[in-house]
């Protein structure tokens, strides 16, 4: 009992870091005039917008910045996963 609890302790540990390490992961997705940062986090940190936005370009370019922040989320996930020998363990 107390290994299960050691090991959420833990993967709690690794979710927080995770955490942090997204909200310095930045992706930045330009298109024309307009231009959007996000962290990998999914949070927007800038966006240019230009002269005269065009909608359908805004949103274009917004669906690729959360596209790639979610690319970046994968594999930081991915790699502390793999780092904890999987959550089996815990599940049992």
């Amino acid at each position: 009992m107390f290994d299960k609890v050691k090991q959420m302790y833990e993967l709690k540990k690794q979710a927080d870091a995770l955490k942090k390490e997204l909200e310095k992961e930045i992706v930045e997705v330009e298109s024309g005039e307009i231009r959007v940062r996000m962290s990998a986090e999914q949070k927007i940190i800038e966006l240019e917008l230009g002269s005269s936005p065009d909608s359908k370009v805004l949103k274009d370019v917004l669906n690729k910045a959360v596209e790639e922040s979610q690319k970046v989320a994968a594999k930081k996930m991915q790699s502390m996963m793999g780092g904890m020998g999987g959550l089996s363990g815990l599940l049992k």
